[in-house]
């Protein structure tokens, strides 16, 4: 029997095996072959499906057939099975027999060589996160880097999670921790020094996205603006009585800032963000070129985004205002550019606390401007999907957490089930 060996084929009735064990060949790498064992029957008369088992035909140089097993099909999807026998094809090919190299395995790894051996010089090289993310792995799972990769198991995992939460670590961050140790595990197995996936079915802890939503109500934002303005005139005073100091002792004088719309990047880096909703990332990063002034929009480059899709934002007056005051007392590539000369922001923390503390708001991040954003669009009526795609959300899902904030389309949805009378 011949058929394309993926995922409708294992969902499809034509994988079921009642009396017989019976194989597949796909159609589209000759030697790659699906198993399928016949169903058996419990103690309790219930019906188990049977195995489905990935495995490899092929005939070594002097033409003698043979075949070896990959791996049942709940440890990898078709198209990594699938991988899998073209490597193996490959090295027969090659003079190498599969049999015999799977006698000398690769050597074993603790967590701490393979994550300093081999997935840090991938990860750094191929994912904008690279550094982050083994700068996570090592710090979270300190207590992991001495074992073999092999004694890492959904146990170990669960004591460590528990002890995290014990130690008032959110849910969320726990999540964030095992996505990435999870992902560094699957690098194992694709780089064959792990049979299988020891964490596969270790399931992330249940989250209220919802309920962590954080925006400014309309009197937290008023408070927010004033506070710039009143910074901008203190950093202007400051400025004035400098430059009178150095004007009386013959120095160069600083920038008059009454000659300009900004003290410094911080008002329009707020403006921008609260208007856009871009992240710190994409902002910091965000060039001159892709900022157009006549269209009035800003283009999020893929390589800078978080998605690693490229999108456009439109501008409304005030980030375009924003913008187009900014650019008349700037210099550069970058639309704000990091200090002593650093092409990037790393960060704008403590003037970003200070304005926050003048303007007695707590409990909000820079990027909880992206919430505000979102939130205040749903909550004038715009959709759900529009607000999906001006984010750079890849899934809707990630913007369902805004739903809430729109609660007259429930209420008209379910005003229809009122019958007119």
């Amino acid at each position: 029997m011949k058929e394309n060996i993926g995922v409708e084929l294992l969902r499809s009735n034509k994988v079921n095996s009642k009396e017989k064990t019976f194989e597949i060949n796909d159609t589209k790498l000759k030697g790659f072959t699906l198993k399928i064992y016949p169903d058996t029957v419990s103690k309790k008369g219930e019906i188990i499906p049977g195995a489905k088992t990935y495995l490899v035909r092929y005939r070594l140089p002097g033409g003698k057939q043979s075949r070896i097993i990959i791996g049942r099909h709940t440890l990898y999807t078709p198209a990594q099975a699938r991988d899998k026998a073209e490597k193996i094809l490959r090295n027969i090919k090659d003079g190498i027999n599969p049999k015999v190299e799977k006698q000398h395995p690769k050597v074993s790894h603790t967590f701490k060589s393979f994550l300093e051996d081999e997935y840090s010089p991938w990860a750094e090289a191929q994912r904008k996160d690279g550094k982050a993310t083994v700068k996570r792995l090592k710090s979270r799972f300190s207590d992991f880097l001495e074992l073999p990769l092999t004694e890492i198991t959904p146990l170990i995992v669960d004591k460590w999670r528990t002890g995290r939460l014990k130690d008032s670590k959110r849910p969320a961050t726990c999540n964030r921790d095992l996505t990435a140790i999870k992902a560094f595990l699957s690098k194992a197995v694709e780089w064959e020094h792990l049979e299988h996936h020891p964490l596969a079915k270790v399931k992330p802890l249940k989250v209220d996205s919802v309920a962590k939503v954080r925006f400014l109500s309309a009197d937290e934002e008023k408070r927010l603006l004033k506070a710039l303005d009143d910074r901008e005139e203190v950093a202007r005073a400051e400025r004035a009585t400098a430059n009178l100091w150095r004007k009386e002792r013959g120095y160069p004088l600083y920038t008059d800032l009454n000659s300009v719309s900004f003290a410094d990047h911080l008002k329009p880096m707020i403006l921008v963000s609260l208007n856009t909703g871009i992240r710190w990332g994409e902002l910091a990063s965000l060039a001159w070129d892709s900022v157009d002034m006549k269209k009035a929009l800003v283009t999020v480059i893929g390589d800078k985004a978080k998605s690693g899709k490229t999108r456009h934002v439109p501008l409304n007056s005030i980030a375009l205002n924003a913008l187009k005051d900014w650019k008349k007392q700037s210099s550069g590539d970058v639309v704000f550019p990091g200090r002593d000369g650093k092409k990037t922001l790393d960060n704008v923390n403590k003037s970003w606390k200070a304005v926050l503390d003048a303007a007695q708001i707590k409990n909000f991040r820079w990027h909880d401007m992206r919430h505000h954003f979102a939130s205040w669009l749903v909550m004038a009526g715009v959709d759900l999907n529009t607000v999906r795609e001006l984010l750079g959300h890849s899934d809707l899902k990630m913007t369902l957490r805004y739903a809430h904030l729109a609660p007259e389309h429930k209420a008209a949805a379910v005003g229809l089930l009122v019958k007119k009378k």
